[in-house]
């Protein structure tokens, strides 16, 4: 009998899991060395603590052209150029990483700029050309700048950004703050007393489904026709995927896969269109 007879045997008896274990085993250790060594590295060389800044993989580029395509209706090429274009804005990556030096935060962020999913917001900005984009959470202003960047290559729209923290966004300045209005305060309350329509809206800010299904329903009627709603690690939170059902719209989630990080990533969801007819 050869050996992969004898395995086909085994695997037919009770012996099957015993005969497994030393592979399942191999497998495992193999998986938490890679784990254990990335994450050594970035103990090193991250100052990180929170809002984890990575590379993306290729293919996980690749999946997220295809994904900007599929609510944009825009062809494919085109959503990798708009990739391809922000990876290589070296103003984009000059101006983060000199005013992240200059910042009192700096102790807790790096100054290698890595953009992760925010290509994604970017690409989709391009290919949406909007007039009002809202994002709520604006942090340091890493998102923020990379949204202004789109609207700056479009050549028109301002984004207005809302955090509590009236220290936020320390990176929203020179010309990308020329196109962004900054906004401190309560994120529902300023959502809910705006009145200009919004093209464009990202929820990036507290991730529980209570305070995003608040965010979704004081921004909902500012929402012009064509709008797509966003939301920074929606796999946090089912709100925009439910929010999106009940208002017979589209729903999809893009995932990421960070490039060499112990952290398995975030991810993107999003509502568009309709799919009632």
């Amino acid at each position: 009998m050869d050996l992969v007879a004898l395995r086909r045997k085994i695997a037919r008896t009770r012996l099957a899991p015993v005969a497994a274990f030393p592979v399942r085993l191999s497998a495992v250790v193999g998986h938490n060395a890679r784990g254990v060594g990335s994450s050594a590295r970035w103990l090193v060389s991250s100052r990180e603590h929170t809002n984890y800044t990575y590379d993306l993989t290729e293919r996980n580029r690749e999946h997220l052209a295809w994904w900007v395509s599929a609510i944009t209706g825009r062809p494919v090429a085109e959503a990798r150029g708009h990739l391809t274009e922000v990876l290589q804005d070296d103003d984009l990556v000059a101006h983060v990483r000199e005013h992240t030096l200059r910042s009192s935060r700096r102790g807790l962020a790096d100054t290698t700029v890595r953009l992760g999913r925010r290509i994604g917001w970017y690409a989709l900005l391009r290919a949406l050309q909007p007039e009002h984009v809202i994002e709520t959470g604006t942090d340091k202003g890493l998102g923020s700048v990379v949204l202004a960047s789109a609207l700056l290559r479009n050549g028109h729209g301002r984004l207005t950004t809302i955090d509590v923290n009236p220290e936020s966004g320390y990176l929203v300045t020179g010309r990308y703050g020329e196109v962004v209005d900054r906004v401190v305060g309560d994120s529902v309350a300023v959502l809910g007393s705006g009145e200009q329509p919004v093209d464009v809206f990202l929820h990036d800010s507290l991730h529980t489904f209570e305070y995003e299904t608040a965010e979704l329903s004081a921004v909902a009627p500012r929402l012009s026709p064509q709008a797509v709603v966003l939301s920074d690690n929606a796999h946090l939170s089912d709100a925009l995927a439910r929010w999106a059902e009940a208002g017979g719209r589209r729903f999809s989630f893009f995932a990421e896969q960070p490039e060499g990080h112990w952290y398995p990533g975030d991810g993107i969801g999003a509502a568009w269109g309709t799919t009632r007819q």
